[in-house]
């Protein structure tokens, strides 16, 4: 069978050549962009693929180029070009940095004279955009809505999404959708039996003796469904003790075998040996429809995400329901993304789309339905297992298919079809186990969340995607602590996104800004998920009926000024961390680096198998890629029992990537090593003789324990960007612009409840340096000033000696740029850098970079603060209670 995604394909033809700029499309003025469909072809898609699929979302910037504030293509080392930071930007940042709210509506149960007032609000705060989303948990007594009137996609809708559009149009704002009620993505055409409706797939099962003989009807689905229902398979299979688990029944995969079935019934002897399984596979709708509705009439369904049918019903619905002509042209005006919650499939059985078996097989190079039976699920848990090998192996080989259908049939076709009104696509790419980190190299902006995520190393799966891809954008959804509403302060959402920016985050979406009234809603007006089954519900419902709010300038600035910082020319990350899958929203760190490099400098993010083929993965100068990663770090798998694996194509790729001068590390005994899916014959050879050219490469070290891996770097000439003189938690995040360092310096924690908790940090750090005659200066998120350091210790070659002192969440910028990048004077309220440049080298002594010993002869600003507080006080002298030391975990 000609399968395009063979383990032993030969990985250097997948990907086309990054084309040069007089290869590019043309692309028309972004005002003079024709407004498409977004149907496909009626000829349908040309054969792709998987790895020549993603690098199409690598070029795909080409065509979103021509839509204002979008990322140009991108050259494989420099990056995003974003404007050059000046004193007055930094202290002024502009619109398209700014943090984001999700925008709460009750539906359509609004006025667009208010909508347009809290876009007012909004801009006044410091906002930059908002997300509108239909959501209204909170109002338990649904007959008060009226879905038909007032719902997602009615004419009611689609006048307040304009008035929303023209008013963020006047006041400089960007405005994103989001493609459903609710979430997940659903629409009002379909029902569950729908082609592009969501399914699952559902087992029955019946006991039969052996040499018995059973007769009677198809074994019934095992868990409750939609009564509608198609017999996909029936098949037998001898139970094997010796393969039973505590939760799943063992099976001999020699004995399975496909049963006719005559109508609805069956007749069927076992053999004469053993106990046995008949075991139906039944396909039906999930009947899933989006949180807390109704949003339409008729009532929406979820939509397959696995096949091109759900995602075009989606777009199809888009076009003819809530693109109005208006909606359209003010999308040019003012459209920032369309948006797409975290994908919560709920299926009591298997999450299924009706073409599977085929795509499966064509993917994977063999049939599903022997191993049908171990990849089923029933409430979430697997039901039958083979040998563990054998089980791991097929479940693998399951998810991945159904990963590449996500990303191609689902964020692939969504992306294209935003590109053609001028939008982006901003999603957050997790929630099933499918491989997110590709993903983040699909969409134009991914998102990750800070309540679900469980610590930093979940955002660097998706910073890695984005980085070896060449985005620029990482969002957030901010702060939607359980139980938090109306009891969240700033200082804990500050505790909290601090370490998130060190990992690669640069947009910050608040969770969020409600709509001020809905139907039913009681004092102090509407929320959308407080009451919560009559509980405080998810933080915040922030807005000016917040005391809080009164400070919201100063905390839209500080945003402002780390986004800006952290979307300047490229990151510079010292390894890269290869994921055999990828997923992420799991808490699952990297070997050593996550627990012990961190502490003392060493930064890493997390890369997945297909990005190692994008026409931006090549080495230079024994680094590879944008993030000039110094050496890409190999263990098992820690999804998989941790077992020693990587495809055929992949271990090509780092044999090449070896050869190429980048420096690998692998931890563990690869010298029996195995591809992750089920084995064709001949595979794990092919696969150890490769792994065996690879240790050969004198830019390789295999250890065998994780204490090694310093030892190995070291061997190697890497060594970390940022030194620590002592282990602390700081964390740090570098990034370059042509020859200007920004160094993001934060006293963060890596997970929300750390233990024992983050206490202050007093320091010496060492900073890598890009210009050789680079001096330090501070850029203080806060207030906007820029001023020099002036005690610091040049080391040469080393790089800059400098004291960092910080409290429990307090953050500071570094950038180390020629003297006079800066400016030298300001206007009134600028910031502006005076005063002679410290002498060569300095004292030799190291000084504070926070508030002591640092040159400061700017004029005067109106904010004044203490060193270490984490809001400033404000103009009328008020201030928040500065934190404790140890904060209160």
């Amino acid at each position: 069978m000609n399968d395009p995604i063979r383990h032993d394909a030969p990985s250097t033809h997948l990907f086309p050549a990054l084309p040069s700029p007089a290869q590019l499309p043309s692309v028309p003025h972004h005002d003079a962009l024709p407004v498409a469909s977004g149907r496909p072809s009626e000829a349908g898609p040309s054969p792709l693929t998987r790895r020549g699929f993603l690098s199409l979302g690598v070029l795909a910037p080409a065509v979103l180029g021509a839509v204002p504030g979008s990322p140009a293509v991108l050259d494989a080392f420099p990056g995003p070009a974003s404007p050059a930071v000046s004193a007055r930007r930094f202290a002024r940042p502009p619109a398209d940095v700014r943090p984001m709210v999700r925008w709460w509506w009750p539906d359509a149960h609004v006025d667009p004279a208010e909508i347009r007032r809290e876009v007012d609000q909004l801009a006044d705060a410091g906002f930059g955009g908002a997300e509108i989303a239909a959501v209204h948990h909170s109002i338990r007594d649904k007959s008060l809505l009226d879905p038909a009137g007032h719902g997602w996609g009615t004419p009611a809708w689609n006048a307040a999404v304009e008035a929303a559009l023209d008013q963020a149009a006047r006041r400089g704002l960007s405005i994103d959708l989001t493609i459903g009620p609710s979430w997940p993505a659903a629409v009002p055409t379909i029902t569950p039996g729908h082609p592009a409706a969501a399914k699952e797939l559902a087992h029955g099962s019946v006991a039969v003796a052996a040499g018995a003989t059973y007769t009677g009807p198809v074994p019934p689905p095992a868990v409750d469904g939609e009564p509608v229902r198609e017999l996909l398979l029936l098949q037998a299979a001898r139970i094997e003790p010796a393969h039973s688990t505590r939760d799943e029944t063992g099976l001999d995969p020699a004995s399975v075998r496909t049963v006719p079935v005559d109508g609805d019934s069956v007749t069927w002897t076992a053999p004469a040996e053993g106990e046995w399984l008949l075991i139906s596979s039944w396909q039906r709708g999930t009947g899933q429809r989006p949180e807390s509705g109704p949003h339409t009439a008729p009532e929406s369904y979820v939509v397959d995400h696995f096949s091109r049918a759900g995602t075009q019903a989606v777009i199809d619905h888009w076009t003819s329901d809530l693109l109005t002509p208006a909606v359209r042209r003010l999308l040019r005006r003012s459209g920032g993304a369309l948006f797409e919650d975290s994908i919560e499939i709920e299926s009591d059985a298997l999450p299924w789309t009706p073409d599977l078996p085929a795509e499966f097989e064509r993917r994977r190079g063999y049939a599903l339905a022997p191993y049908l039976p171990v990849v089923m699920l029933a409430d979430e848990d697997p039901v039958f297992a083979y040998d563990p090998v054998l089980t791991r192996h097929a479940r693998k080989d399951f998810w991945d298919t159904v990963s590449e259908l996500l990303n191609e049939h689902h964020f692939t076709l969504l992306r294209d079809w935003a590109h053609s009104l001028g939008l982006r696509l901003r999603a957050q790419p997790y929630g099933l186990r499918t491989d997110a980190i590709e993903a983040a190299a699909v969409l134009d902006v991914p998102e990750g969340e800070s309540l679900g995520f469980k610590n930093l190393d979940d955002y660097r799966c998706l910073a890695g995607g984005r980085d070896l891809a060449g985005g620029e954008v990482l969002s957030c959804e901010a702060g939607a602590y359980q139980g938090g509403a109306y009891t969240t302060t700033w200082r804990k959402l500050l505790l909290t996104m601090g370490g998130a920016y060190a990992a690669g985050l640069n947009q910050t979406v608040l969770h969020g800004f409600s709509y001020a009234s809905a139907p039913g809603a009681a004092w102090p007006g509407f929320a959308a998920f407080t009451p919560y089954d009559g509980k405080a519900g998810y933080a915040e419902s922030w807005g000016p009926r917040q005391p809080t709010w009164a400070h919201i300038s100063d905390i839209a600035d500080y945003f402002a000024r780390i986004h800006l910082i952290m979307r300047q020319g490229v990151p510079r990350v010292d390894v890269a961390v290869l994921r055999q899958t990828g997923y992420t929203k799991t808490g699952i760190g990297a070997s050593w680096f996550t627990a012990s490099g961190v502490p003392t400098g060493w930064t890493h993010q997390f890369v997945s198998g297909p990005l190692l083929d994008l026409p931006t993965a090549r080495v230079r100068d024994g680094r590879l890629a944008g993030p000039a990663y110094k050496a890409l770090f190999v263990e098992g798998d820690r999804f998989y029992a941790g077992e020693c694996t990587m495809t055929l194509a992949v271990a090509r790729r780092l044999l090449e990537l070896a050869r190429a001068g980048l420096p690998v590390v692998l931890l563990g005994d690869w010298s029996s090593a195995s591809v992750p899916g089920v084995p064709r014959d001949g595979d794990d050879e092919r696969l150890r003789a490769l792994v065996a050219s690879l240790t050969a490469e004198p830019a390789v070290r295999t250890v065998a324990a994780q204490t090694d891996v310093p030892a190995a770097l070291d061997s190697l000439g890497v060594r970390p960007d940022i030194r620590y003189a002592t282990p602390s938690t700081l964390l740090t995040l570098r990034r370059v612009d042509g020859e200007v360092d920004y160094y993001y310096l934060c006293n963060g924690r890596h997970q929300e409840n750390v233990k024992p908790p983050v206490a202050a940090i007093d320091h010496e750090v060492t900073l890598a340096r890009t210009a050789r005659d680079g001096v330090p200066h501070l850029l203080d998120p806060w207030t906007g000033r820029v001023t020099r350091v002036a005690l610091y210790t040049d080391e040469g070659a080393a790089g800059l000696r400098l004291r960092i002192t910080l409290r429990p969440g307090q953050a500071q910028v570094v950038a180390i740029a020629r003297p006079g990048q800066f400016g030298t004077s300001g206007s009134s309220g600028t910031p502006a850098l005076s005063g002679a440049p410290s002498s060569s080298g300095s004292s030799g002594s190291s000084g504070s970079s926070g508030s002591s010993g640092r040159q400061d002869e700017r004029p005067r600003h109106r904010h004044r603060r203490r060193p270490g507080d984490l809001l400033p006080r404000r103009a009328t002298g008020r201030a928040p209670t500065p934190p404790a030391p140890t904060p209160t975990r």
